[in-house]
C-alpha cells in the first residue's frame, strides 16, 4: 500500500484559480476550506493580456487593474484569519496555473467550471477539464449548479466517495477516509457495477458481498476511527452517484478522475465531466496522474483481503 501525500487531506497551502470577477459560490468555497485547514489561500487570474504586453505600460495596466479586482477577495480572507496573497500572470491559463501549482509547492487546486450548456450539453471549461487531468494534486471543481444558492453549506458532514472495479479505487477510498477523518464526517464509499461488468466479472459474487468488503480498502487503525457506509449498487455510474449525493445531502464527493480524457469531454461520454455537471455540492478529484503516484504495485495483494488484480480491487476476480 503506496502512502497518500497526508498534505493532500490537510493542505497548507491552497490555489484559488479565479476569474475576474471572481464566481462568489467558488471563492466562499476556498474560504471555508482554507479556514477550515488553517491553510495559507493564494489567489491566481490569468489576464488575456498577451505575454509581450506585461513588458508595456499597457500590460501592467491590466495586470494593476486584475489585482484591483482582486483586493477585496484578499481583505475578505484576512478577516477570517486567513493568511492570503493574490498574483496575476499572463500566458496560456493551464499552463500558467499547472506552473503556478508546481512553483508554489500548493496543495490543492480549486476553481470553478461551466457546466450544462446549450441543449443539455456539457461544458466543463477547457481549464478545469485539463487541469483535472494533469494536475499532481487534487482538484476540487465548484460547478456553476450551485451559483446563486444562498443555501450553500460548505461544512463537511458526509463525504461520498465513488468506487469503482478498478485498482486505482483504493486510492481514492483512503483518501475520502482521509478527508473524513480531518473533519468527523460520515464517509459513505459506493461502489457502481454497470450491468455488463457485473455479467462479465462479478457474477459468482453478490452485491452485498461486495458492500460488506468496501471498509476494508481503509487501513483497519483508521476504520476505527470513522463512521463509515458502504454501498453496491447496479447502474448507471454517474446518475447513481448524483442520486446518492442528493439522498445523503452530501457535502462533498471524492472521486478519481481516471476516465477523464478529452475525448470523453468533447463527447460527452465521461463520467467524471457528468457528475462535474450535475453534482449538488463540490467534486474534488485525483487525476490520472496523482492516481499513478499512489497506486498500490502491479501485482500482489493490494490491501487487507485479496483484492488483486491489474484492473480490478474487487475480490474473486482473476
Amino acid at each position: 500500500m503506496v502512502p497518500l501525500r497526508p498534505e493532500w487531506s490537510a493542505p497548507s497551502t491552497i490555489l484559488f484559480a479565479t476569474e475576474c470577477p471572481a464566481n462568489e459560490t467558488s471563492f466562499t468555497f476556498a474560504l471555508a476550506r482554507a479556514k477550515e485547514s488553517r491553510a495559507d489561500l493564494l489567489l491566481l487570474h490569468i489576464c488575456d493580456e498577451p505575454a509581450w504586453a506585461s513588458a508595456h505600460s499597457a500590460g501592467e495596466r491590466g495586470i494593476y487593474r486584475h489585482l484591483e479586482h482582486l483586493e477585496p477577495l484578499i481583505q475578505r480572507a484576512r478577516e477570517l484569519g486567513i493568511d492570503c496573497r493574490a498574483e496575476v500572470r499572463t500566458g496560456i491559463t493551464v499552463d500558467e496555473i499547472l506552473r503556478f501549482s508546481r512553483e508554489k509547492k500548493v496543495d490543492c487546486i480549486i476553481l470553478g467550471a461551466h457546466t450544462a450548456g446549450p441543449a443539455g450539453r456539457l461544458l466543463v471549461g477547457s481549464v478545469a477539464e485539463t487541469i483535472l487531468r494533469e494536475a499532481e494534486v487534487p482538484v476540487t471543481i465548484v460547478n456553476s449548479f450551485l451559483q446563486g444558492n444562498a443555501c450553500c453549506d460548505f461544512f463537511t458532514r458526509t463525504i461520498l466517495c465513488a468506487l469503482n472495479p478498478h485498482r486505482s479505487s483504493e486510492a481514492v477510498a483512503r483518501f475520502g477516509a482521509e478527508i473524513a477523518e480531518r473533519h468527523g464526517a460520515h464517509l459513505v464509499l459506493q461502489l457502481v457495477i454497470t450491468p455488463q461488468d457485473y455479467e462479465d466479472n462479478f457474477a459468482g459474487r453478490t452485491l452485498d458481498e461486495m458492500e460488506n468488503e468496501l471498509a476494508e480498502l481503509i487501513p483497519a487503525s483508521q476504520r476505527e476511527k470513522l463512521k463509515i457506509e458502504g454501498m453496491a449498487v447496479l447502474g448507471d455510474p454517474a446518475e447513481e452517484l448524483l442520486y446518492q449525493a442528493r439522498v445523503l445531502r452530501a457535502n462533498l464527493i471524492v472521486m478519481g478522475a481516471r476516465d477523464a480524457t478529452h475525448f470523453a469531454a468533447l463527447s460527452n461520454s465521461g463520467i467524471v465531466y457528468k457528475v462535474l455537471a450535475y453534482a449538488p455540492c463540490p467534486v474534488v478529484t485525483l487525476s490520472p496522474v496523482a492516481l499513478a503516484a499512489c497506486e498500490p504495485p502491479r501485482y500482489g495483494p493490494v490491501s487487507e483481503t485479496n483484492w488483486a488484480s491489474d484492473n480490478y480491487v474487487l475480490p474473486g476476480v482473476i
